[in-house]
C-alpha cells in the first residue's frame, strides 16, 4: 500500500504542475486543450473578447494564439464561465448527489453551494459527513455552508440538535465556505446566545454567514446585519432587496421550484446594483430540473426580461465566486479553472458543450460517465435506516378534541387561521392532518385539521416535511392515514398515496427518507404519477400535493403550522 505523501513530495508535485502551466502560458509547450477562435465573455471588462483559450492542468493559462494536443474550433459560438448556484439544498432534488450532478451539468452548472440542513435534521453531523463524502470529486464542485438551525426552532422535534460545538470542526474542511442561512433572525436580533455563538464561531474561522430574513426592516434589519449576516435569498420585493443591499448585504436572486423571485428583482440586474447580486435556486425539484433547467433557466428568463447578456452572465457565475472567495472560478482568465459553457448564441441560449477543468463532460446534452464517490459503509447504512416508528392504527389518529384548522392558500406556503374543528368534514374540505415523530420512536403524534387541500378519499403521507422531516399525513379517515404511514415506514421514507385499502402510488426515498437511490428520470416518473393519483382523489390542482404539504410542518412560516405536538400559531409561538 502506498504511503501518505510527504509535505515535501506534495510541494514538489505542485511545483512541477505550476512550471508546466507557466511553460504552456508562455507558449513554450503545447496546451492540453485549446478552444480555437473563441468569442468569450470577459467579466472584468464587461465585453465579448476574441482569441484562443488554452488550458493546462485543468487551469486556463492564457488567451491569444495557442496550440494544443486537443484543439476544438468554437467559431460562431460563445464561451461562458461555468455557472454557480449560490444557495441550494441538494436534497430538494430528491435524488443522490451523483444524480444531481448528472442533471445540472448539461445546464452548464459547474459549482453549487449547498446547505445540507435537510439531511442534518435527520442524521445530525453524520448527515453532513454523508453529503461531504457523497459529493467528493464529482464533476460539479459541491461547496458547503454548515446548517445554522437544526432544528429550525425549539418547538420542533428533529433527529438532532446541533449547537456551534457540534459543527465547529467542519469549518476546517476545504469545501466548507461558512454558516448557512440564519433562519432564526429573531434570535439574532434579540441576542440569543446560542444563535450568536454560531455566528461568532463562523467569523472566527473567517467564513461567510448567509441570511434568511424575509421583509425584515428598520433597526431589526440593522441588528441582523450588524450581528454578521452577509447575504439574503428571501427577497421577494424590490424595496426589501434594495434596503438590504444599501446596508451592505449581497442579494441572492432566487428562482427555484417553491419560490420564484426573478421577475420582482430583475431591476437589480443593472450597472448600479448587479455587483452585489447572484443567482440561486434554493430548492429545485426533479420535474423542474428535467423540463426547465437550472441556472441556465434563470439566465434565459433574465434575458427575456431585457437584462443585458453580460450582466446576466456575471450574476450567474462571477459574483457568487467573488462573494464566497472562490477566487479561481467564475471568469475566463489566466489561473482560473477551465470550467466552460459553450452556447450557440444569446438569443437561443442552447448549451452545446460543458467543460469541467478542461475536460469535456457534456456534448449536446449527453453527460460523460464519471466515477461515483464512495461513502463509508457505516454512513451508508445509517442513511438507509432513519425510521424508528412502531406500527400505527386508526386509533392513534382518533383524537376528537377541538383542534386548530390550518387554512391553505393557493400558490403560497403561508397559511391562515381557519378556526377550530373536532371532526373530519369532507364536504367542507376539512381534513385531518397529523405529524408523526419518526426519529426516536417517541410515539409523539401531533393532530389537527386542514382546509384547502381538497382530498375527497383516502390519505396522502410523506417523509419530506420541512425542516425536521417527520412524517406528515392528511386523510379523509383515520384507517387510511395509519395505513399510509405504515407503508411509508416500510419504504424507509418517501411519498405514499393510499385509498380504499391499497397503495395507489408511491415514491421510495430511502436515503434519510428524503432522497432516492434511483435515477432522476425514474424518480420524476414516479413523482408525477403520484401527483396525478393524488389529484384524482380530489387534491386541489392549484397546489403541489406533496411540496406544499411538506411546508405545513415548518413552524417558522405564518400563520398556523403543525408539529409532533399539535397545531401551532407561528406568530405567538403558542400551541392552539
Amino acid at each position: 500500500m502506498a504511503g501518505k505523501e510527504s509535505y515535501a513530495g506534495k510541494i514538489n508535485r505542485k511545483l512541477n504542475k505550476k512550471l508546466h502551466v507557466i511553460d504552456v502560458a508562455a507558449g513554450r509547450a503545447l496546451a492540453d486543450l485549446v478552444l480555437k477562435n473563441a468569442t468569450y465573455v470577459n467579466v472584468f471588462s464587461n465585453e465579448l473578447c476574441h482569441g484562443d483559450i488554452a488550458v493546462a492542468e485543468g487551469l486556463i493559462v492564457g488567451m491569444g494564439e495557442y496550440s494544443g494536443y486537443v484543439e476544438v474550433d468554437v467559431s460562431d459560438k460563445i464561451v461562458l464561465p461555468g455557472f454557480i448556484d449560490a444557495h441550494i439544498h441538494l436534497e430538494s432534488s430528491l435524488v443522490s448527489p451523483k444524480e444531481f450532478a448528472k442533471a445540472v451539468l448539461p445546464h452548464g452548472t459547474t459549482t453549487v453551494i449547498t446547505d445540507p440542513h435537510e439531511i442534518a435534521n435527520v442524521m445530525g453531523t453524520d448527515g453532513i459527513e454523508y453529503m461531504l463524502q457523497a459529493t467528493e470529486d464529482l464533476p460539479v464542485d459541491v461547496r458547503f455552508m454548515l446548517p445554522s438551525c437544526v432544528p429550525a426552532t425549539p418547538m420542533d422535534e428533529s433527529g438532532a440538535n446541533l449547537d456551534y460545538r457540534a459543527i465547529d470542526s467542519f469549518y476546517d474542511h476545504p469545501r466548507v465556505q461558512g454558516l448557512a442561512e440564519m433562519m432564526n433572525f429573531v434570535g439574532a436580533i434579540n441576542g440569543d446566545q446560542q444563535v450568536v455563538e454560531k455566528i461568532v464561531a463562523s467569523q472566527a474561522h473567517h467564513k461567510k454567514i448567509d441570511g434568511h430574513a424575509p421583509d425584515l426592516a428598520g433597526n431589526d434589519l440593522n441588528a441582523y446585519i450588524a450581528a454578521g449576516v452577509y447575504s439574503d435569498h428571501e427577497c421577494h420585493d424590490l424595496n426589501d432587496a434594495i434596503a438590504k443591499l444599501q446596508r451592505g448585504q449581497f442579494i441572492m436572486i432566487r428562482e427555484g421550484t417553491a419560490a420564484r423571485n426573478l421577475d420582482a428583482l430583475a431591476p437589480l440586474l443593472c450597472d448600479k446594483y448587479v455587483e452585489r447580486c447572484m443567482f440561486c435556486t434554493d430548492d429545485k425539484h426533479p420535474n423542474d430540473l428535467l423540463e426547465k433547467g437550472h441556472i441556465d433557466y434563470i439566465v434565459k428568463r433574465a434575458l427575456s426580461l431585457g437584462v443585458e447578456p453580460i450582466t446576466a452572465i456575471k450574476a450567474a457565475c462571477h459574483n457568487a465566486a467573488r462573494y464566497f472567495l472562490l477566487n479561481n472560478r467564475g471568469a475566463i482568465a489566466p489561473g482560473y479553472l477551465g470550467d466552460f459553457v459553450i452556447i450557440d448564441n444569446f438569443e437561443n441560449f442552447n448549451i452545446e458543450k460543458v467543460y469541467k477543468k478542461g475536460e469535456l463532460m457534456v456534448s449536446n446534452g449527453v453527460v460523460k460517465d464519471f466515477d461515483v464517490p464512495e461513502v463509508e459503509p457505516y454512513l451508508e447504512a445509517k442513511a438507509h435506516d432513519t425510521f424508528h416508528v412502531g406500527k400505527l392504527t386508526a386509533e392513534d389518529f382518533a383524537d376528537h378534541r377541538p383542534r386548530g384548522v390550518i387554512g391553505m392558500v393557493n400558490g403560497e406556503i403561508t397559511t391562515t387561521d381557519a378556526g377550530y374543528a373536532d371532526r373530519i368534514a369532507v364536504d367542507y374540505d376539512v381534513l385531518k392532518i397529523a405529524v408523526v415523530e419518526r426519529h426516536k420512536n417517541t410515539r409523539h403524534i401531533g393532530i389537527g385539521y386542514i382546509q384547502g387541500y381538497g382530498l375527497t378519499s383516502g390519505a396522502v403521507a410523506t417523509s419530506i416535511s420541512h425542516d425536521s422531516h417527520n412524517i406528515i399525513v392528511v386523510g379523509t379517515n383515520e384507517e387510511d392515514m395509519a395505513a399510509a404511514v405504515n407503508r411509508l415506514v416500510e419504504l424507509k421514507g418517501g411519498i405514499v398515496v393510499y385509498d380504499k385499502g391499497e397503495v395507489t402510488a408511491e415514491v421510495p426515498l430511502a436515503i434519510a427518507g428524503i432522497m432516492s437511490d434511483e435515477p432522476l428520470v425514474e424518480v420524476n416518473r414516479k413523482l408525477e404519477d403520484a401527483k396525478e393519483k393524488a389529484f384524482s382523489l380530489g387534491v386541489n390542482r392549484e397546489i403541489d400535493p406533496f411540496m406544499t404539504l411538506s411546508f405545513m410542518a415548518l413552524p417558522v412560516i405564518p400563520t398556523l403550522r403543525i408539529t409532533t405536538r399539535g397545531v401551532i400559531d407561528v406568530v405567538s409561538q403558542q400551541y392552539i
